[in-house]
């Protein structure tokens, strides 16, 4: 799989687990409501658009779905790893982005062996700086390199 198609896959999970953070529905519900309502222009602020005209690849669709998955299926472990490395934050004190971002980073170094840990923090960075703050990329890579410094599998 290319590094453009996990690129644009962890977008897209990005924007499911953003959306699931207070909802009280399935990632099945999430995922079909976001397949079904939304496409995103690939321009650096990921707009969304009216035409439905390209469509998302396969490739790129399972490993959002992958992602996501694995994201809510281990949450409760995710959340620990990420409530461990972050010092003198509380997971309610992270702004929503950033925390879908560590979310899915440490699904990755937590359960994703086929993924070098570098990429997975790279990948993270360079997703926080389209997506986060400017603090986001500084913020989400020294957790995640505390996590996978201490990473062992759960």
């Amino acid at each position: 799989m290319s590094q453009g198609v996990r690129r644009y896959g962890r977008e897209l999970a990005l924007k499911v687990l953003f959306g699931l953070h207070d909802l009280v529905i399935t990632p099945e519900q999430a995922l079909a409501d976001f397949w079904r309502s939304f496409r995103f222009d690939n321009d650096v602020l990921g707009e969304a658009v009216d035409s439905f005209d390209e469509e998302i690849s396969g490739d790129v669709r399972d490993f959002a779905e992958q992602l996501v998955r694995g994201v809510v299926e281990h949450l409760e472990k995710i959340d620990a790893a990420i409530e461990r490395a972050a010092s003198n934050w509380t997971l309610q004190r992270m702004a929503r982005v950033d925390l879908a971002l560590l979310r899915l980073g440490t699904y990755e170094l937590l359960y994703c062996d086929d993924i070098p840990v570098s990429v997975s923090i790279n990948e993270a960075i360079e997703i926080g700086k389209r997506f986060g703050t400017k603090e986001t990329p500084g913020f989400v890579n020294g957790i995640l390199d505390k996590i996978s410094k201490g990473r062992s599998k759960p």
